[in-house]
């Protein structure tokens, strides 16, 4: 069985070795100790925080394989982008250019530096274990923020985004800040990249340019990848888009990789999502569970993969899922579908 919960103190050797597995460019999992240390720490102040989105908080989820102990994926949830540092994004503009002496006509892309996004919720640090990528526990990790967000709608902004990394070649080298941010920072996109991970983006609002950039300007290499993603990020863009999730028309600073968005009252898995009590526990499980199911209580919030029974005083659920949720008869509950239904042919 695998749960999904929030982060502690303990699990800071099995984070830094799920760390070491990323590369270059999940910024927000850096393999540094003392960062991982605090974003824990900040995780449960945030746990622990009154409802509302009065500052910048971040809800570190990890997925735990209970029969181990191992912690073999992470999740969050970063609230109120923007309120304590900067969150700065390329937004592209488009620019047409009329000549009637002569008859010429020109389009042209601009990258405008902005905060478009202050004060939004990111669902941020989506990261398995690549040995573990097996069943729907990639759809667990990431669907459990979705029941978060359903259960507890008062901590979360209306506007949710997700910033997917951009595209790097076999030498973890990215074009798009070779042809941008090595002018003004003078270092690799791998360290700039770290330190932009370890929470320090002054540096980008001291040194990087106010003005648009002409995209026409730059190497045909940066141009390419713009708004491209990560070749390991596109079944993250699958989930995302099948939540609701499209491209906002922005891009990171570092490496051009899409940023996308949703209104968190259209994210699919929040909306599909029911919260009942816990009629009555079965012994045994069916394989190939079809429901996430959450214990909803921020005191204790956490997300098994299972199947529910809906009766007339609420759902059964099997005994192993009910002692993974900590949950007993009588205790609220709230469950998704974990697949959506196909569409039928006169929706195609």
């Amino acid at each position: 069985m695998f749960v999904v919960r929030p982060a502690r103190l303990q699990d800071l050797d099995g984070l830094q070795a799920l760390a070491r597995k990323t590369g270059t460019g999940l910024t927000t999992l850096p393999d540094h100790r003392p960062t991982l240390e605090e974003k824990i720490k900040a995780s449960i102040k945030a746990f622990d925080a009154p409802p509302g989105v009065t500052e910048q908080l971040s809800y570190l989820l990890i997925l735990e394989d209970l029969e181990t102990g191992k912690v073999i994926g992470t999740s969050a949830l970063i609230v109120g982008l923007g309120l304590d540092k900067p969150f700065y994004s390329y937004r592209l503009l488009h620019v047409t250019q009329v000549s009637h002496e002569p008859e010429m006509r020109v389009d042209t892309e601009l990258m405008q530096l902005t905060n478009d996004f202050v004060g939004a919720t990111e669902v941020a640090t989506l990261f398995l274990d690549p040995d573990c990528r097996i069943g729907k526990l990639g759809k667990l990790l990431s669907k459990a923020r979705y029941l978060m967000m359903a259960a507890h709608p008062e901590r979360f902004s209306n506007q949710v985004i997700a910033e997917i990394r951009g595209w790097v070649d076999d030498d973890h080298n990215s074009p798009f800040w070779e042809a941008i941010g090595r002018h003004f920072f003078g270092m690799s996109f791998k360290d700039a990249d770290e330190i932009n991970g370890r929470g320090n983006s002054q540096f980008i609002a001291d040194l990087m340019p106010k003005f648009p950039i002409y995209t026409s300007l730059l190497p045909d290499a940066a141009r390419a990848v713009i708004g491209k993603p990560h070749d390991g990020a596109r079944p993250a863009i699958h989930l995302l888009e099948k939540e609701g999730f499209r491209f906002s028309g922005a891009v990171d600073i570092f490496d051009g990789g899409p940023e996308m968005e949703v209104h968190k009252r259209d994210i699919w898995t929040a909306r599909e999502s029911i919260e009942t009590t816990v009629g009555g526990i079965v012994d045994g499980e069916r394989h190939d569970p079809v429901h996430l199911v959450a214990n909803p209580s921020i005191d204790n919030f956490r997300v098994v993969l299972t199947h529910v029974v809906e009766g007339s005083s609420g759902v059964w659920l099997p005994r192993k899922a009910a002692d993974a949720l900590e949950l007993k008869e009588g205790d609220v509950i709230r469950y998704s579908p974990v697949e959506q239904p196909k569409p039928t042919e006169s929706e195609e």
